[in-house]
């Protein structure tokens, strides 16, 4: 690791050592040698982030949220990411993350002028009517900003910080080289592969970097949802849209945190959120792309009565096959079937060599259990499955990257639920509205060009099976059949069992050698060598050299 510390990014490098050692990773550090390694940065002048930490670390109760927030944007969204990870972190430290704010001290407007300039190749008042310099929100990678068209539509622009992608692009550097050397050097590496992990934290901001991608998703989730009048998703203006300037339509409404006592008795709040989980389980068990992000910022009540999506820079695309494995394990987990959501659990995930099933099935089946012997409206599917991955963790199953961003979003919309009508019965609804959705997903499959291609198969089937069949039977009849099993591999068997059988004959060799020199070195004759007789000196000296071969082959083949 040495080797591969660029000087520039040595600051960093030992900023993350304090962090880790600050939230129960000092044996990590120690034990791997990076502090060694750092030693000289992390006595040195490590700057403002060092001294910072240096000051918190007075603090009697060191917060992980407040650590990564004075560490930058890029950790900022990797505390988010981490937030879902149950089976990485102890419950005080996912506590402290879920408390992370996203909201950071706005860029002046002025760079904001010359990101959106630079970007869409006008000026501002050309490209506008008119455009606020107070931004309406200011978070980690960019800012939001009102602004009229030229129409008269009102929209939102949401502007990329500038110089944000060299930011990101150096710490990402600094995360892949640390997660790399523990991974190498550390048990803990070792179990939860963290290299992954940041690679699966390098591709998800990645993409919320590109802002034409986000205007894709806005308009693929729009036209998804199109069938729920109660919910709405801003659509965008593709023409005013770049890799780093996000233009959409202006939504007017009040984050569901937000909502008075008296504005919630105006709210049809259990048909709002049937629809909204409706409309969840459409995107995770049909359309398989999930709004992976609904968290209550995210989502707002607005002044008709609707509930509208914000903010889909973090989506999760779900393969057929998956989405049926999460069809099945949300109503096991809904029936409070313990077993069953262990076996589907075990489906979606990947066993390390630490895995426990015995363990595993008994912890899964008592979580399952206990959530579901209490009152309905006290059951958090995404509690569930995000405890589900502490479990598995902790017992050697590594959880695929969607079932962690799929237990976040529906501990998000747990949330929601919660602030809009706290009696609301998920499980009910996931049991109502799962099987239908997949029905009907299954139906929509049925395309005609696919209908084809089942036809096509079949008749090529029905034309050559009775040739087939005919064959099978003659050779039946003259006993030329043959059964071919590849159970084990049969030459390299043989092979290893004559080295085996050679080895213990050139043993019996040995000593029948050394047995019969001592027997004649006792018998009196002329012959001898050095006062020896001859005889028995050969057989010795053939007895070593037997032996010296027999001990050099099994070092060579590894016993």
């Amino acid at each position: 690791m040495t080797t591969s510390l660029r000087p520039e990014l040595l600051k960093r490098y030992a900023a993350i050592a304090r962090v880790l050692a600050r939230h129960g990773g000092s044996e990590l550090v120690r034990s791997s040698g990076l502090s060694d390694v750092l030693d000289d940065s992390l006595r040195g002048d490590a700057g403002d982030t060092g001294e910072e930490m240096a000051s918190a670390d007075d603090a009697d109760e060191p917060d992980l949220a407040d650590d990564l927030e004075r560490l930058g944007p890029t950790f900022i969204k990797l505390g988010q990411l981490l937030a879902t990870r149950a089976d990485l972190l102890p419950e005080e430290q996912l506590t402290s993350l879920e408390r992370l704010q996203d909201d950071v001290e706005p860029v002046p407007f002025a760079d904001i002028r010359a990101v959106v300039e630079r970007e869409l190749g006008t000026d501002l008042d050309q490209a506008y009517a008119s455009f606020d310099e107070e931004p309406l929100a200011s978070a980690s990678l960019g800012q939001v900003h009102r602004a009229t068209l030229h129409d008269g539509r009102s929209v939102a622009v949401k502007v990329q910080r500038p110089d944000i992608r060299d930011t990101i692009a150096q710490d990402l550097e600094v995360l892949r080289t640390v997660a790399s050397f523990l991974d190498e050097h550390t048990d803990a590496g070792e179990r939860y592969h963290l290299t992954d992990i940041v690679e699966q934290f390098e591709r998800s901001l990645i993409r919320e970097l590109d802002y034409e991608r986000e205007a894709v998703s806005l308009d693929q989730l729009r036209d998804n949802l199109d069938g729920f009048p109660r919910l709405t998703v801003p659509a965008t203006v593709r023409d005013l849209t770049t890799a780093r300037v996000l233009t959409m339509e202006h939504i007017d409404g009040h984050k569901v945190t937000e909502l008075s006592d008296v504005k919630r008795l105006d709210v049809d709040a259990t048909g709002l959120l049937d629809a909204l989980f409706h409309a969840y389980l459409q995107q995770m068990l049909a359309d398989g792309f999930v709004h992976a992000d609904p968290h209550p910022g995210n989502v707002l009540l607005t002044e008709d009565g609707r509930l509208a999506l914000l903010d889909v820079g973090m989506v999760v695309r779900l393969e057929s096959s998956t989405r049926e494995r999460l069809l099945r394990l949300l109503v096991a987990v809904a029936d409070g079937e313990g077993e069953q959501t262990a076996d589907v659990a075990l489906e979606l995930g990947q066993p390390t060599s630490y895995f426990d099933e015995e363990r595993f099935r008994r912890d899964v089946a008592e979580l399952v259990g206990s959530y579901h012997d209490l009152p309905s409206h006290h059951t958090a599917v995404g509690g569930i499955l995000n405890e589900m991955t502490r479990i598995s963790g902790e017992d050697g199953v590594r959880p695929p990257p969607e079932l962690t961003l799929l237990a976040r979003t529906l501990m998000a919309l747990d949330q929601v639920a919660r602030e809009l009508d706290p009696t609301f019965e998920v499980d009910e609804v996931i049991r109502e509205h799962a099987s239908k959705v997949m029905s009907r997903a299954m139906w929509r499959e049925l395309s005609p060009s696919l209908m084809l291609q089942t036809l096509l198969q079949t008749k090529e089937l029905v034309e050559g099976l009775p040739g087939r069949v005919n064959r099978i039977l003659s050779s039946l009849a003259d006993g030329s059949m043959r059964v071919r099993v590849d159970a084990v591999d049969a030459e390299r068997l043989v092979s290893a069992l004559n080295r085996i059988g050679n080895r213990l004959t050139a043993g019996v060799v040995l000593a029948a050698l050394i047995l019969g020199a001592a027997l004649m070195a006792r018998v009196e004759t002329q012959a001898t060598v050095m006062g020896y007789p001859a005889l028995a000196l050969v057989f010795f000296v053939v007895a070593s050299v037997v032996g010296f071969w027999l001990v050099i082959t099994i070092l060579r083949d590894r016993g």
